[in-house]
């Protein structure tokens, strides 16, 4: 199968559906003027873009007062309630069919938008499109690209067992699928999974292309990154779903997950989240887990 999706012939101007690109800020200042230049930078030519300020305690929200002035889009600020409660803000005045969800501190790619805005046209029983990424450094030096030779399509009992997420930066959701999920649950305070999960509830295929849309910046305040915070939200996504027979696949990928960091950060809780796995589901993930948190030296506390 021909992975240069990015070649497919344009659909004629006036017959594109509106897409909103809704994007969240918070505390993005260093960021925000590349961000909002890409997302400008569209080849896809019927956007509207909405960004959400969740209570930033930096200058983001005078920094996108002043990008106003060059780019138009429409600015809503709110007390810092999270991620999914700026989302669903900026769903109340988004008109478009498909809806984007940009992190204000990565890079669309020119083709991002009209790639995924294109399939979904011609695949109406897909809720959500998602792609892949090249990773960037916080300086914007390319780290690695992810690579597929073909497109992936997720069902919700292969999305649950795997606990598979289509994560923000890449996704491209079909409003009507949005809506019927019943959009973000405010008090989850991570995105993408949940909304994953609730979307392919419904009935809806996600499939994920083989081609870069967005370049992802790692950096020391990558929600990615602050593992309890994950752990919990995504335990929460899962809750919903107790009663189905993958749950406990679901929470076993989870707590692997929190471990990678737990491992270095808190052997006392790797301990605790290693025995909160049923035998049942141990697995070659739990033993490689295991080996690390035998294997690793405690790291020697500085003398007062």
């Amino acid at each position: 199968m021909s992975t240069d999706l990015t070649s497919s012939p344009a659909i004629a101007p006036q017959s594109e559906p509106l897409v909103s690109i809704v994007a969240p800020c918070y505390n993005a200042e260093k960021y925000l003027e590349e961000a909002i230049h890409s997302i400008f930078a569209q080849d896809y030519p019927n956007v509207e873009v909405i960004v959400v300020d969740d209570g930033s305690t930096d200058n983001s929200l005078a920094m996108l007062r002043q990008l106003q002035q060059t780019y138009n889009f429409q600015l809503y600020s709110q007390e810092n309630q999270g991620v999914s409660a700026a989302l669903n803000h900026g769903l109340k005045y988004a008109k478009g069919v498909y809806i984007s969800t940009p992190d204000l501190d990565d890079i669309m790619l020119p083709h991002s938008v009209g790639l995924r805005a294109r399939y979904l046209d011609e695949h109406p029983q897909v809720g959500c499109v998602g792609a892949l990424i090249i990773y960037m450094d916080s300086e914007g030096h390319t780290i690695k690209a992810q690579q597929r030779d073909h497109i992936q399509v997720h069902t919700f009992d292969d999305l649950l067992r795997s606990a598979a997420v289509i994560g923000a930066p890449t996704a491209l959701y079909r409003m009507s699928a949005l809506r019927d999920a019943g959009f973000y649950d405010p008090l989850l305070r991570v995105q993408d999974f949940q909304i994953t999960l609730r979307i392919a509830h419904k009935g809806y295929e996600i499939h994920e292309l083989p081609v870069c849309v967005t370049r992802y910046r790692r950096h020391p305040n990558n929600l990615s990154r602050k593992y309890r915070l994950m752990l919990k939200a995504d335990l929460q996504a899962i809750e919903p779903y107790r009663a189905h027979p993958a749950y406990g696949a679901a929470r076993t990928v989870l707590v692997h997950k929190a471990l990678k960091y737990a491992v270095v950060e808190d052997r006392k809780e790797a301990w605790r989240l290693l025995r909160s796995i049923p035998w049942r589901h141990l697995n070659a993930t739990s033993l490689k887990r295991f080996k690390r948190l035998v294997l690793r030296r405690p790291t020697a506390r500085a003398r007062p």
